[in-house]
């Protein structure tokens, strides 16, 4: 999603992002929370130019040097090169604290351009415990005229404290026909059968369905929505589920098949049978749980797929 999609889906952050701008006191730290795939890193980009611009007499750069974005490296040094030719790389899982170090010594000197300077981490939930507790201390004595955008996709995974120092600003999953403009101007050439299909399977989530498409998932989402459904009591769509997913899939495809899971159970948590509820709660809270640990975990690919069916089965009316 470009920044000028971001800015065209998110009026509502974008009014309160600039009457905070427009005030008196802005507050230092700002905390962009919500699901993953809503565009909140081009939000924050689009964000981080704005407030930089300010008292300057020099347009934004693309890569300017007063905006500083904290992200993975590089999984290694054969991957680095990968990223260096503009191939796809593997990352690490950690934002590390060399990171937040290298960081905090730029803030030693003064913004290179202008009187403001902003700094972006993202997902800010994937820093090391260490490298957290050392954004601490810049979040609680802040140099002058720098501003941090922390993206987050689990808020609930950052320091209470980092929380505090924080202004939260939240985004919510956008409306079907929004998601599937969005799709559709990042897919002119896809097919409007699938298109839809994406949208409807992206939980209010562009950067999901973008996904969806480009994993080629319609397969494996019939077969979930057929899962939780029905069950699957001998086990034989658990297993094409696993063929679906694959032997070997990458981190973005497992990414984004527990997306499209928690998405297939949430859909039913929208209009459930009361006797239902628990189970849908629980086999959600689980879903979550594995995605949170699948970039910590080498998890197997067919035990993470039979787990992924093991759970909407669980939530079908007819127990597996």
């Amino acid at each position: 999603m470009s920044e000028a999609d971001a800015a065209n889906l998110h009026a509502a952050q974008w009014r309160e992002w600039r009457a905070a701008i427009g005030s008196p006191r802005m507050h230092h730290a700002w905390i962009l929370a919500g699901r993953r795939g809503l565009g909140k890193h081009d939000f924050a980009l689009a964000a981080a130019r704005e407030i930089v611009a300010i008292g300057r007499e020099t347009p934004v750069a693309e890569n300017d040097p007063d905006i500083h974005l904290l992200t993975h490296l590089p999984k290694d040094d054969k991957e680095a090169k990968k990223a260096d030719k503009g191939e796809p790389f593997e990352t690490k899982r950690n934002i590390a604290i060399e990171q937040i170090r290298g960081m905090q010594a730029r803030l030693n000197t003064r913004p290179t351009l202008g009187p403001r300077r902003a700094i972006i981490i993202n997902p800010a939930d994937d820093l090391e415990r260490n490298a957290a507790n050392a954004l601490l201390k810049s979040l609680e004595e802040p140099p002058a005229g720098t501003f941090f955008l922390l993206v987050t996709h689990r808020p609930g995974l950052l320091l209470p404290t980092i929380r505090s120092r924080a202004r939260i600003l939240r985004f919510n999953p956008l409306p079907s026909g929004d998601v599937e403009k969005a799709l559709r101007a990042a897919n002119d050439m896809a097919d409007p059968a699938d298109i839809a299909l994406a949208a409807r399977a992206s939980g209010g989530a562009p950067g999901a369905g973008l996904a969806f498409l480009a994993q080629e998932l319609g397969p494996a989402e019939a077969l979930m929505r057929r899962i939780a459904a029905e069950g699957d009591p001998d086990f034989v769509l658990r297993g094409k589920l696993g063929e679906e997913i694959g032997a070997r899939p990458d981190r973005a495809r497992l990414s984004a098949t527990l997306d499209l899971a928690r998405t297939v159970l949430a859909q039913k948590l929208e209009n459930p049978d009361t006797l239902d509820i628990p189970a849908l709660v629980d086999a959600h809270s689980r879903l979550v749980t594995i995605s949170g640990q699948a970039k910590s975990y080498n998890f197997d690919p067919g035990f993470l797929a039979m787990e992924i069916g093991t759970l909407l089965a669980s939530a079908a009316p007819l127990r597996a």
